[in-house]
């Protein structure tokens, strides 16, 4: 099927802007085709057969009682199941909850609570982690309870669990089949019209991403924000039928649904799924699936460059790939043709909203982070007082674009938009006269790690109950593959001396790993710069950290700093 040129907005003229318009177009154009594989458990779905799980599993949501708008959290790994719940939900107008893996049951239960998720779909466990004996464990209710009939004052709107892999009912907890067999009585017609019924101006998902608040925010995204990104991915990417994408991006993240998964789709290109990164298993399938295209964070490419079996697997199929990953090198790839880092965006707008072509020229892509797609404008703002500043005035990049949230869960639109409804991103930037967005980093305290986003305030909250801190801040210290590593300025109470090593303990059992520091400073009061009402002063606590970092030649990640 021969694709329709794109529309203004980037995505094929007349394609509908909705999980099921675009499950529609992907399985039409390619549906022989291989969309899906799952070597760790032998899984491969054709695209033709992606629809029919996905249309299966929506009509048993709907006999399950998920009507739309209603919240179904997704707790599982980068799995065939996750793709098919999230094109399920969608086809019904039901609004997708992505719960990260990489999560602490405390974590988890803010977000199932705070977004009202009616529904669970979710996986046993996963790297060491224990979700379903975890949720049977705080939950009394979800062990105690009937399938269907769920009641728990932790979570109040909570109604249903479905575990992969179960093959009885498990108190509440029900197998994923048993949702699949509620759909009996639900016929093809109803579940056609209900799809109909969906607009890409519908709520679709809640991401929830850490701010500079003490707890995540949810980002509240419309049908058309993941399905416009994967269809722009696609041709920025240049990806085609042929290639095969491995992806490390988690699905619970912006990038995992657009970038690597949606993306993908739109193209008719394959998709290998490892559920979780481990760089020698990647390599292995680089070399046998014949991967072309490998989304990973900086540090999971340097991890894969350094892994021992790197220098004898076979990966010159690899095609696109950034120049500075240690992939390019190992696939002989003899210049720099290929690359995505001409580019900027957010949480808040589903991942890009500038950006170049990838195979743009090596020099014109080094030189800016790219030019706002369609429909996007971009606003210089001074930080102070919100006025619009000049073309190369430095300030805060503000934004409006058909991939912005809606707004933030459970807060007034005001709370995140201006009165001209832009989203002020606490970025700071300049736009030249060409158009083209210059980032500079980030005006407020949050650090960006490997891709993820880390708020100092949760940091600095879950350490208020420690008995020997007088104060803790974190602050991101530059890194050359984690963009940012967390590190912890501590002082300590008198008399006390924590070991470092104890207090990131002390908070693995609080956050998600992702979000302990790499490395814990402790300082003595005198050593610090105060305000006039005496709150330890940010900028030079960050210089603070990173002297002290190179004055003990410290190495975080394999990076030395000094």
């Amino acid at each position: 099927m021969t694709a329709a040129p794109p529309d203004a907005l980037g995505a094929p003229a007349g394609a509908r802007l909705t999980a099921a318009g675009f499950l529609d177009e992907v399985a039409g154009r390619h549906g022989a085709r291989v969309a899906l594989r799952f070597p760790e458990e032998r899984v491969e779905l054709r695209y033709d057969e992606l629809r029919q799980a996905a249309r299966a599993l929506a009509r048993g949501l709907v006999g399950a009682g998920v009507a739309k708008g209603a919240r179904v959290a997704l707790l599982l790994g980068n799995r065939p199941e996750w793709a098919v719940a999230w094109l399920a939900a969608g086809l019904v107008g039901a609004v997708v909850v992505p719960v990260s893996t990489f999560a602490t049951p405390e974590e988890r239960d803010w977000v199932l609570r705070h977004s009202d998720a009616s529904a669970l779909l979710l996986q046993p466990g996963l790297a060491g982690r224990r979700f379903l004996d975890e949720l049977r464990a705080r939950h009394p209710a979800v062990a105690s309870g009937a399938p269907g009939r769920l009641r728990c004052e932790a979570l109040p709107s909570l109604r249903r669990v479905a575990c992969v892999g179960l093959d009885a009912p498990d108190g509440a907890i029900e197998p994923w089949d048993a949702v699949l067999a509620q759909g009996a009585d639900v016929s093809e017609g109803l579940l056609d019209a209900l799809a109909a019924e969906v607009t890409p101006a519908d709520d679709a998902l809640v991401i929830y991403t850490s701010g500079t608040t003490e707890r995540p925010k949810g980002v509240v995204h419309l049908q058309r924000a993941p399905i416009l990104q994967s269809w722009r991915f696609a041709e920025l990417m240049r990806l085609v039928p042929d290639d095969v994408v491995l992806t490390a991006q988690p699905l619970f993240w912006t990038a995992g649904i657009a970038m690597s998964l949606g993306a993908t789709l739109a193209a008719g290109a394959r998709l290998v799924l490892q559920e979780v990164f481990e760089p020698g298993r990647a390599l292995e399938l680089i070399e046998r699936e014949r991967v072309t295209a490998v989304h990973a964070w900086p540090h999971q490419e340097k991890a894969l460059g350094e892994h021992p079996d790197a220098a004898r697997r076979d990966l010159r199929s690899v095609r696109k790939t950034r120049w500075s990953s240690p992939l390019a090198k190992l696939a002989g790839l003899a210049e720099d043709r290929w690359g995505m880092d001409a580019s900027y965006g957010l949480s808040e707008t589903f991942t890009i909203v500038t950006a170049l072509p990838a195979d743009a020229p090596a020099e014109t892509r080094a030189a800016s982070s790219g030019r706002p797609l369609p429909g996007t404008v971009l606003r210089i703002l001074d930080p102070e007082t919100g006025a619009p500043l000049p073309p190369g005035a430095h300030g805060e990049i503000a934004v409006r674009a058909p991939t912005l949230m809606r707004g933030y869960a459970k807060q007034a639109p005001e709370a995140a938009f201006d009165a001209d409804g832009f989203f002020r991103t606490q970025d700071g930037g300049s736009l030249d006269a060409e158009g083209h967005l210059h980032w500079t980093g980030r005006l407020s305290g949050l650090i960006k790690t490997g891709g993820a986003n880390v708020s100092p305030v949760e940091i600095e909250r879950a350490l208020a109950a420690h008995p020997a801190l007088r104060a803790a801040l974190a602050v991101g210290v530059p890194h050359p593959t984690l963009g940012e590593a967390v590190v912890l300025c501590a002082v300590a109470r008198e008399g006390e001396a924590p070991e470092p090593d104890a207090i990131r303990a002390f908070l693995r059992e609080r956050l998600a790993a992702y979000k302990v520091p790499r490395r814990v400073l402790l300082f003595r009061p005198d050593e610090l710069s105060y305000t006039a009402n005496q709150k330890i002063q940010l900028g030079p606590l960050r210089a603070a950290a990173l002297a002290r970092l190179e004055a003990e030649r410290a190495d975080i990640d394999g990076h030395t700093y000094g």
